[in-house]
């Protein structure tokens, strides 16, 4: 999750025609809601023994377990989180390197930046994060590091050729990776790393590289696709992208899942409950699970993006503030929760209840500290506190 100092809260620079001029809106309340829900998941993560986190084939019972709608719907809903987190990175990347390619930036002076940025992400998920945890962990920060940093190579190539490696592995992924991983059970951690899924008491890789840049990629082409429309280049609005993208990704999702065989990384549907048509595999991505949360990422943007037109953003309204302080927001709320579940004994210990009563004080808190932060960085925006 890219904080708003890589590009997404920007303003038009003078003599800079083709960008998007001043903040959008869009963007960060999009980021907000996702803060929310992932507050949730992670407040379930750490104090409800009842959670469910079985949405992979390489857990043996994960086809065939019973899903309580309350347990289920509380972690179904927070599916959409690391897909917009990855997608709206690519797109701030890409809206940040329009900027200063059209100030005249040298392109390694851009490239080291996003080496810089991405490694810097990269790195939090085997500290900060597996310190908190108590084990290694290898999730969506790494993910996204990664990521931005293939972005170095990968933003020379036209936006068609873009599209089409990332639709590409989307469809096709699931084949490349049957040939690494045979679930149920994990794959080998070099496989982890690049396609697959791992996970034990004291390691766990659940966000493959290969997998998660795709969306990343598809964001880029998106913001490419927004400079274009600022520029004149093209009538079609990106609101228009989005609302044609939400529904085609949700009609992928429907034929996937109706059918029941390729496109569901082997987890299928074990029946016709709608907790079974909505169990898709997160790890690794699926095409049902890119579809679907793809498609409803979609919709969502561009109803948002109506909103904006209408409305005028409050500067310190809760899902802008939340937005623009993500990568801030992301690592408080995951260090207060995991710590004291992980060192203090609290780890599973309450019910569903407790997880929703922990997300609402999370939040109140999370509030004024993300203003407050928010103040210091622009205080300060060429200190190393422009990466969080």
């Amino acid at each position: 999750m890219a904080s708003s100092g890589s590009g997404v809260a920007m303003h038009r620079p003078a003599g800079a025609p083709g960008l998007p001029a001043g903040r959008i809106a869009t963007i960060d309340w999009m980021r907000g809601i996702v803060m929310v829900l992932m507050v949730i998941d992670h407040a379930s993560m750490a104090f409800d023994g009842g959670h469910l986190s079985m949405d992979s084939a390489m857990y043996p019972e994960a086809a065939t377990m019973t899903l309580p709608a309350g347990a289920f719907f509380t972690r179904w809903m927070t599916h959409l989180c690391a897909p917009t987190f990855v997608f709206l990175a690519g797109t701030s990347l890409a809206l940040s390197v329009e900027r200063r390619v059209l100030r005249g930036v040298d392109a390694w002076e851009i490239d080291r930046n996003i080496l810089i940025r991405g490694a810097i992400i990269a790195l939090l998920d085997p500290t900060v994060i597996s310190l908190g945890s108590g084990r290694w962990t290898f999730q969506v920060l790494l993910a996204i590091g990664l990521g931005m940093m293939c972005m170095v190579p990968l933003r020379r190539l036209p936006s068609t050729v873009l599209a089409m490696l990332a639709l590409g592995w989307m469809f096709l992924g699931e084949f490349l990776t049957g040939l690494v991983w045979n679930p149920p059970g994990s794959s080998s951690p070099l496989a982890a790393l690049f396609v697959a899924t791992y996970g034990l008491e004291t390691l766990i890789i659940k966000y493959p590289l290969l997998p998660w840049l795709a969306p990343m990629v598809l964001g880029w082409v998106f913001g490419r696709h927004l400079v274009r429309v600022a520029a004149g280049q093209t009538t079609v609005t990106g609101k228009k992208v989005l609302w044609i993208g939400g529904a085609v990704g949700l009609a992928v999702f429907f034929v996937v899942r109706y059918l029941g065989g390729y496109g569901d990384m082997f987890l299928h549907r074990g029946d016709d409950s709608w907790q079974q048509w909505l169990h898709v595999s997160k790890y690794p991505p699926s095409l049902s699970y890119y579809a679907l949360e793809l498609g409803l990422l979609c919709l969502g943007l561009a109803a948002l993006r109506h909103l904006e037109e209408r409305i005028s953003a409050a500067r310190n309204g809760v899902l802008l503030v939340f937005g623009e302080t993500a990568m801030f927001f992301y690592l408080a709320h995951r260090l207060i929760f995991e710590i004291p579940a992980t060192y203090f004994g609290l780890r599973g210990a309450g019910d569903i209840t407790t997880t929703y009563m922990a997300a609402f004080l999370m939040l109140v808190a999370l509030y004024p500290a993300c203003r407050w932060y928010r103040s210091l960085r622009a205080a300060h925006p060429d200190s190393w506190l422009k990466y969080f």
